[in-house]
């Protein structure tokens, strides 16, 4: 082939892209997708029981964390979607956003955890606050008297 000048045009071949790989990636995301749209839709639907009082648990200054569990679960369903159709369709664009928002997300728990480590008795300090506060208030409210259960038979239940 050649173009209006005369000269041939060079296409350029990518490197074939492995079966195994690419329906492993594929099989991967898709089971991330769907757990992040179950996730995404069991927190935006909590209108009742131990979620939907989760601001006045918190002491948070009236910043429901359950806005977070929706914002983070939307950005997941997006992510895992996007990995999901780039490893399908094989299309670069979308694999980028999939592997830097991957590697954004790393960096992210990386540096929370090396904050944790570093603020370690901070956290503790918070954490012991946190707890004697809340199981004070424990017969007071019906939803956290629910959480805590619920959160004393789950560590009961998993230890050896």
């Amino acid at each position: 082939m050649s173009n209006a000048s005369g000269q041939k045009r060079q296409h350029f071949k990518g490197a074939e892209v492995s079966c195994s790989v690419k329906y492993f990636l594929f099989g991967f995301n898709i089971i991330f997708w769907v757990s992040k749209l179950t996730f995404f839709f069991c927190i935006s639907s909590s209108n009742a029981g131990v979620l939907s009082n989760m601001a006045s648990i918190t002491d948070l200054g009236g910043f429901d964390p359950v806005w977070l569990f929706i914002v983070v679960g939307g950005v997941m369903f997006i992510l895992g979607f996007a990995g999901c159709i780039g490893a399908l369709r094989e299309n670069t664009l979308l694999l980028k956003f999939f592997s830097v928002f991957l590697g954004l997300i790393f960096f992210l728990e990386l540096t929370a955890g090396i904050l944790a480590f570093v603020f370690k008795d901070w956290i503790k300090d918070q954490l012991n606050f946190f707890i004697n506060n809340n199981v004070k208030a424990y017969r007071d409210d019906i939803d956290l008297q629910n959480l805590i259960d619920f959160t004393q038979e789950y560590v009961s239940s998993t230890r050896l």
